[in-house]
């Protein structure tokens, strides 16, 4: 025997008898550990596997959003406002972008974004998905699929396109990348026009290609189409004489209104400045603000034909009734009411026509605050328009208990009150209607006469419908809103702007509001230009002769014959008005 053996043999540790329980326990313990690993997948794979199969989904699976195409914003004759147009969008796995610099920089330069942006969206490898660039031109598409860059994907979308442009920008308003309406008609019938998207589950390899399809398709739903009551060429053409007029003048903005009033559409409603719907970098509020909508001002002179209207109406005058307003001023708790010149004495009709401030307070200081307060609210004013459009606004017409004699003689002239161009131009609509206010829309009607409210008795509409016929004529304010082929009739208004608790001394709006033909109206059309600086800041002499150019080629697009011999009918000479 070996040495080895020997000691082997003879080492305590082998020598001693192994305890039998300790070699149960090991394949016990053993045992245990297999029954434990079968019992826990058996758990993952059978009973709990849904947050796993999550996981895997999550790597593998994709939820594609089948998109809605946006439904058109159509004017009354069907002409295109609004459209969606096919348009591809940049994706990117960022795991799987492996590309070199070189690549990367030539991408951004596609994608019209600096280096450094593009590098902080790829840099997070735990994203599976991430929006590189949404909506890019198709050249540029084409460019970055030749790459063939990993990890870099495309998807076929809608782009909203604009064909008036900035001419109907404040009506349409525009949509944002997600087909969201985000202003004006966009969206006020946001939910129409969106439709409903459709989605479809697939399974995608790793380097996104689909695999197959999983569950059933759910397809997308369209938007619906939306017909305006808005005529296109009406807007653009008074578009272009309120920028000309704006520009010329050299004010700060303005505003266009067209009413038919038979069917109470909204045929124009236009705003300069504007802005380019499909390119809205770096706009201002001054530049998406509805201004014949949002905006408020106090009306001035265009509110004394309804202090007359109901002054008819309760019997104090007549049209011919005569009214003293020598010497030119009128003081009242210790304020002077003045007209721009001495007039002497008037009839009704010829305070209207030379706008007489004396001669309209006399009358409106017969009558009770009740009266006033009441003709006004049966108009609309300070209520908000009855318009699906966002922004609209009240304006302002204080309880009638709070007037104090001078209030209620400065509201009688269109001070201390506060309407929006299209309150006004609402308002006319009574003249037009033989006293009847037409309801107003924005969607094409379905009628073309709808049913007015009863505000002023017929007769007496028709009586300063006539007065405001001699507005338009010798000796009256607007000789220049006559109009070539047309008879015309209507009121200027000038009014101090508001800065601070007081009015700025050289800073005027100045509106005309009228209606044609004179005999059969079928349109209001209100004009304000705001701020004019040029010289001249009178409505008769900034909106006059844009509410006269808008007038002609309204009617003529509307078929409606000349009702006077077409040729030049403008008198040099204008009645300065007071205000």
């Amino acid at each position: 025997m070996s040495s080895r053996s020997i000691l082997y043999t003879s080492s305590p540790l082998l020598a001693s008898p192994t305890p039998l329980w300790r070699s149960k326990l090991v394949v016990l313990t053993i045992a245990l550990a297999f029954c434990a690993l079968a019992a826990r997948a058996a758990y993952i794979q059978v009973i709990a596997n849904e947050f796993f199969q999550r996981q895997g989904e999550v790597r593998f699976a994709r939820t594609l959003e089948l998109p809605a195409n946006r439904g058109r914003i159509l004017d009354r004759n069907g002409l295109i406002l609004a459209s969606s147009v096919p348009a591809i969008s940049i994706w990117a796995i960022p795991e799987d972008i492996k590309g070199n610099p070189n690549e990367l920089k030539r991408l951004a330069q596609l994608l019209k974004m600096p280096l450094a942006e593009l590098n902080k969206k790829v840099e997070d490898e735990d994203k599976t998905f991430v929006w590189l660039k949404r909506q890019v031109d198709e050249s540029v598409a084409k460019e970055i699929a030749a790459m063939g860059m990993n990890g870099v994907y495309q998807r076929k979308e809608y782009k909203r396109q604009y064909p008036e442009g900035e001419a109907a920008a404040h009506v349409v308003g525009f949509a944002n990348v997600e087909n969201n309406g985000q202003e004006g008609i966009e969206l006020t019938f946001n939910k129409d026009l969106a439709g409903r998207s459709g989605s479809r589950r697939v399974i995608k390899d790793r380097l996104g290609n689909v695999v197959e399809a999983v569950g059933e398709e759910v397809p997308p739903v369209d938007g619906r189409d939306l017909q305006l009551s808005i005529d296109s060429k009406v807007q653009f053409f008074a578009y272009q004489q309120l920028r000309d007029a704006v520009l010329e003048h050299k004010a700060k903005a303005g505003s266009v209104v067209v009413l038919d009033t038979q069917s109470g559409e909204v045929l124009a409603l236009v705003n300069y400045p504007s802005y380019a719907p499909e390119k809205r970098q770096n706009l201002s509020g001054e530049q998406l603000r509805n201004r014949a909508l949002t905006d408020t001002f106090e009306p001035g002179s265009t509110m004394k034909p309804f202090v007359v209207s109901l002054a008819l109406d309760k019997g104090l005058v007549t049209p011919t009734t005569k009214i003293q307003t020598a010497p030119g001023r009128l003081t009242i708790n210790g304020a002077t009411i003045s007209d721009a010149h001495p007039l002497g004495l008037l009839t009704v009709s010829q305070i209207i026509q030379k706008s007489s401030n004396v001669g309209t307070v006399k009358m409106a200081m017969q009558m009770q605050p009740r009266e006033i307060w009441e003709r006004y609210s049966q108009l609309g004013l300070g209520q908000k328009p009855q318009l699906p459009f966002p922004g609209a606004v009240s304006g302002r017409l204080r309880a009638y208990k709070s007037w104090r004699p001078i209030e209620q003689a400065t509201m009688s002239y269109g001070y201390g009150l506060s309407t929006s161009l299209f309150q006004l131009a609402h308002a006319y609509t009574v003249f037009a209607r033989d006293g009847e206010l037409a309801p107003v829309t924005l969607l094409k009607a379905s009628q073309e006469t709808v049913a007015g409210v009863r505000v002023i008795e017929s007769g007496h509409a028709r009586a300063v419908r006539e007065m405001l016929h001699l507005v338009t004529g010798p000796g009256g304010t607007a000789p220049k809103a006559q109009t070539m082929g047309y008879s015309v009739g209507g009121k200027t208004g000038t009014a101090h702007k508001q800065e601070g608790r007081g009015y700025a001394a050289h800073k005027y709006r100045g509106f005309f509001v009228g209606i044609a033909p004179i005999e059969k109206p079928r349109i209001v059309v209100a004009v304000m230009i705001d701020e004019p600086s040029n010289g001249k800041y009178f409505g008769g002499d900034v909106a006059a002769p844009v509410f006269s150019q808008t007038v002609q080629q309204t009617l003529r697009l509307m078929g409606i014959q000349p009702d006077m011999a077409v040729k030049p009918q403008i008198v040099t000479q204008m009645v300065e008005e007071s205000f």
